[in-house]
């Protein structure tokens, strides 16, 4: 049966007491001086990036570095050793990494399909793990993730840094107050443009600094059927989860929050395509997901395209391009980190500040070193129901078919939130010179979930979908 977040934090606070009394099995010595000691796996500019801010906090050292990319890993190295030039350890295999008895703590910065395996690995060697975004590829293995932090008691952090950001409970607390109303619902918005990845006939050849067997770990060992290795992996199933689990987690997750972190919606219904250009990709680059929540729902919305065709511009949805819009009785909030609240009229009436998302990073630190579940602004079970909603939306949209508008409008007619969306989807389109009248724009199933079993229960198909077929030694287990 899944972990509960009262069960976890039950079970989590019962293991900090022993921790704190000196009983607990999973308390261990850090390095001289206290110091934490991290290792990094996946040093792509996501990898750096956390190395950077390590090299800045206070007791903390970079000393190991994890990749399949050996040029990666040797600037990274390089990098982390600073003017010092300080040894830091280097590892192909993070297996090996994670054998490390001098590392106390990992943050994986791998593409998606490494992010639970990897942290299921850390937790069963004693490693604390602070994990990218989205800390799980599927449904089945986020849900192992929760397990293992639970079971091994270790710290886990998912790396959606609006956890810890004062911006959402600032919100929360002047809505309320009743001002604009009760909620009508809520929006992710991730319009961020995306260009063509371009088209290949035959397979690229894997760059010689790679070792592509390591860097496919738990997915297909398969040709490369796109120009580039790096970062183009968002945008393939095997890998990614495209922008909706890319960049759009962020916003997901604030969005979720704002409900109050329910469990997952127990329907749902996806609408998009890949869409404007033909390249290699999978994943859509519009779409819609519609989260059945009562009373409110969660509408979420991605925009890969310009505004018009052959313009260089973002669009927009009053005013946020990438953030959240809270709808209610009688005004709306839009923002990211911040923002602020509107009459129905469009009139501001508050600001709503925020400030802290950078200290994402020091607070895993903290946590670290006291041992306390409560000092995670996003642990493991929060990431995972977040991601869930993800997959969700993903697995209708995989399972959908390229449908003519106004059967999708007929088919939809009866919500009015989801048709007012696609309408609005239907016009970026138009914009953007894309016939939607003959079948373009591929439609997904209603698909019903059941939160607790974390199964579809009117779709065998859509079951498939919420694990994989993970390639030996790769696996996650079922058993933790």
């Amino acid at each position: 049966m899944p972990v509960t977040r009262r069960s976890f934090m039950k079970q989590s606070i019962a293991a900090g007491a022993a921790l704190g009394a000196g009983l607990g099995p999973t308390a261990r010595a850090l390095g001289a001086n206290n110091d934490i000691r991290l290792g990094i796996v996946g040093t792509g500019s996501q990898g750096v990036g956390h190395i950077r801010r390590a090299l800045r906090a206070g007791g903390v050292r970079v000393v190991a570095v994890c990749d399949a990319d050996v040029s990666h890993m040797a600037r990274a190295a390089k990098y982390a050793g600073g003017a010092k030039r300080v040894r830091v350890r280097q590892y192909r295999d993070v297996r090996k990494l994670l054998d490390d008895k001098e590392i106390d703590a990992v943050i994986a910065a791998t593409p998606n399909h490494w992010h639970s395996l990897v942290g299921i690995w850390a937790c069963q060697a004693g490693k604390d793990i602070y994990i990218e975004k989205p800390i799980c590829h599927n449904i089945f293995e986020g849900r192992k993730l929760v397990e293992a932090a639970k079971k091994y008691n270790r710290i886990v952090q998912h790396g959606t840094q609006t956890r810890s950001d004062s911006y959402i409970p600032n919100l929360k607390r002047f809505l309320a107050t009743g001002k604009i109303g009760k909620i009508v619902c809520v929006r992710g918005i991730c319009y961020k443009r995306r260009e063509s990845i371009g088209h290949v006939t035959s397979p690229t050849p894997i760059p010689p600094e790679v070792d592509y067997d390591l860097w496919c770990g738990p997915a297909p060992k398969a040709p490369l059927m796109r120009k580039h290795l790096h970062y183009d992996w968002h945008w393939f199933w095997d890998t990614g989860d495209g922008d909706i689990g890319n960049q759009g987690i962020h916003e997901m997750d604030q969005a979720r929050w704002m409900l109050g972190d329910p469990p997952p919606a127990p329907r749902v219904i996806s609408i998009g395509g890949r869409l404007g250009y033909k390249d290699d990709g999978q994943t859509a680059n519009t779409q819609i997901a519609f989260f059945d929540y009562k009373p409110a729902p969660l509408i979420f919305e991605v925009r890969g395209l310009p505004m018009t065709r052959g313009r260089r511009v973002t669009p927009h949805y009053r005013g946020t391009r990438v953030g959240i819009c809270v709808e209610c009785e009688g005004g709306y909030f839009a923002g990211k980190h911040g923002g602020k609240v509107y009459d129905n009229k469009g009139k501001p009436i508050a600001t709503i500040r925020g400030g802290g998302a950078g200290n994402h990073p020091a607070n895993f630190y903290k946590a670290v070193r006291s041992r306390k579940q409560s000092d995670i602004p996003s642990d493991a079970l929060a990431g995972q129901l977040s991601c869930t909603l993800v997959h969700m939306a993903n697995i209708s949209y995989r399972l959908g078919a390229k449908t003519p508008d106004a059967e999708i409008r007929r088919k939809i007619k009866g919500n009015k939130q989801a048709s007012e969306s696609y309408e609005r989807m239907a016009e970026h389109l138009a914009s953007n010179e894309i016939d939607i009248d003959k079948p373009s724009v591929t439609m997904g199933p209603w698909l019903e979930f059941d939160a607790t079993t974390e199964r579809f229960t009117n779709s065998d198909d859509a079951n498939k979908l919420v694990t994989r077929e993970y390639r030996k030694p790769f696996v996650v287990p079922e058993k933790v």
